[in-house]
């Protein structure tokens, strides 16, 4: 089981070290509501090098994306990032959310879960050769480590570490030949998975994994926090963002998530004609937010069962607390007839029924 790039940096900040996707990381540094807390307030740091990247590079890439990818890419230039979308399969169903990265010359990168890298690599490979196209496809995973920087004082910190040229970015461009602590990194994003990099500021910065270590323990130095990955993932639920295996999956397609991956007008892309096929039919259930009230201290998790007196209509595919609106919240899917805002459900735990009321994402505000 491969072990996160930072491992023995997080093992001297004592963090509590666990599995997540089949890496061994930061779980979390103490306390991972303070985490939150700390990420929507301040600033914090997080390794997330468990996560695929992949370049890509050829004279056919472009051709390889367009087919692969459902949102239209004629749009997205040199520095621009595409985001989030998707690799759909026959079905339409989610072989990955996905970003991706227009590097310019024939060269693009992508970042996919880390459940997910071998399926890609391994999917990206065969389509090239289904195609029969000039691809080249490189993992760098175990390369370059990947470090987000997230809150609204991060800015501050990203100058005072040297970026003063990506501190103003607009969201989802990134820029190259940026030095950090002195030393070129491979690129810096404005871009996040907790949603401040819409509500207030964040960054991802992509590096050697030398480097990364010596960003991340001088972002601490310059006030920044350490945060894991729990606390990451009630930051993603709180703005309704989804995580593959608990939220999406192959047999899960847009339309069902309510997960915006594709392009309106863009057509002959994989797996379009199912998803047509299913915007004429229509869907049988939607993801949808559940939101507990504030003295309930049972958390709903994957697999709970979502009820309206004695009829199940759907259920639970992530929750948690959420430190933010100090309160349970959960995200899952249920039967579209019953997909109403201000809806009043029952969500079983563990043998037990607790009211919630079905909302809209995000849970907070933007």
């Amino acid at each position: 089981m491969p072990e996160s790039l930072l491992i023995n940096l997080h093992r001297a900040l004592k963090a509590g070290i666990g599995e997540f996707a089949g890496w061994v990381t930061a779980m979390d540094f103490g306390d991972p509501i303070k985490e939150v807390l700390e990420t929507r307030n301040s600033v914090t740091i997080f390794d997330i090098s468990h996560m695929g990247r992949i370049r890509l590079k050829g004279k056919d890439t472009y051709r390889l994306l367009d087919y692969l990818i459902p949102k239209d890419l004629t749009k997205i230039g040199p520095n621009m990032m595409s985001g989030p979308t998707a690799f759909l399969n026959e079905n339409a169903g989610f072989k990955d959310d996905v970003m991706l990265y227009n590097l310019g010359e024939d060269e693009w990168f992508i970042v996919c879960n880390a459940v997910n890298r071998e399926k890609i690599l391994n999917w990206l490979n065969n389509w090239k050769v289904k195609l029969g196209l000039d691809v080249e496809v490189i993992d760098e995973t175990f390369n370059m480590a990947l470090l987000a920087l997230q809150g609204p004082k991060s800015p501050e910190v990203l100058e005072a570490l040297g970026g003063k040229d990506a501190v103003d970015l607009k969201i989802m461009n990134f820029v190259r030949n940026v030095k950090l602590l002195s030393k070129e990194v491979f690129l810096v994003s404005r871009s996040g998975w907790t949603g401040e990099e819409v509500r207030s500021s964040g960054y991802e910065i992509i590096t050697t994994p030398k480097h990364a270590e010596e960003i991340f323990k001088k972002t601490l130095e310059l006030g920044a926090k350490p945060a894991g990955l729990i606390a990451r993932d009630i930051l993603r639920l709180e703005m309704g963002y989804v995580l593959y295996g608990e939220d999406i999956s192959e047999d899960i397609n847009p339309l069902e998530a309510r997960y915006w991956v594709f392009s309106k007008g863009k057509t002959g892309y994989l797996g379009y004609e199912e998803l047509r096929k299913v915007m004429k039919e229509g869907v049988d259930k939607v993801r949808v937010g559940f939101r507990l009230k504030k003295k309930v201290r049972a958390i709903p998790r994957h697999g709970h069962k979502v009820f309206i007196e004695d009829v199940e209509v759907g259920y639970v595919t992530s929750g948690n607390f959420s430190p933010t609106l100090s309160r349970p919240i959960a995200m899952g899917y249920i039967k579209s007839r019953y997909a109403l805002f201000g809806l009043e459900v029952e969500i079983d735990i563990r043998g037990k029924r607790y009211k919630a009321k079905v909302v809209d994402f995000p849970f907070i505000k933007v």
